[in-house]
């Protein structure tokens, strides 16, 4: 299996988050969840807030939650640039819940001067988060 592995870097504002080489790399496109293998034809995406999946070439997975962001797939190499990226096992469920319950709050009161695209947007990376942590979301 050595032959179909390329390398994959995960990028946010912050810090490195992964950089590996890999088998797999699945993630939520604009227009629709992608997966990328070895020999991938060349590709330039923005992401939605979602999951992306990495399978690493000793066959473990990983999960990370993010929040939008780009992906450029070229010559057996993937570059995904982040706004955010958690890892599920890193990720605070206990402040996520927080997250999704003032999301919630605010989008019930509708203040006048609510951002409501914003708030929806922070409602879905919350639930993003306790999906991918595995955490109820109720």
């Amino acid at each position: 299996m050595d032959e179909k592995r390329y390398r994959l870097e995960i990028v946010t504002p912050r810090r490195t988050v992964y950089a590996s080489e890999v088998l797999s790399f699945t993630a939520p496109g604009v227009v629709g969840g992608f997966q990328v293998l070895f020999n991938h034809a060349s590709l330039l995406s923005s992401l939605h807030t979602g999951e992306v999946k990495i399978v690493e070439t000793d066959g473990s997975e990983w999960r990370y939650a993010t929040s939008g962001g780009f992906v450029e797939v070229r010559d057996n190499t993937v570059v995904l640039l982040a706004e955010t990226a958690e890892r599920s096992d890193e990720i605070d469920a206990a402040r996520a819940r927080a997250s999704r319950d003032r999301a919630h709050r605010r989008l019930e009161e509708r203040a006048p001067d609510l951002d409501v695209e914003r708030a929806r947007a922070a409602l879905a990376r919350a639930l993003n988060r306790l999906k991918v942590s595995g955490s109820r979301a109720s």
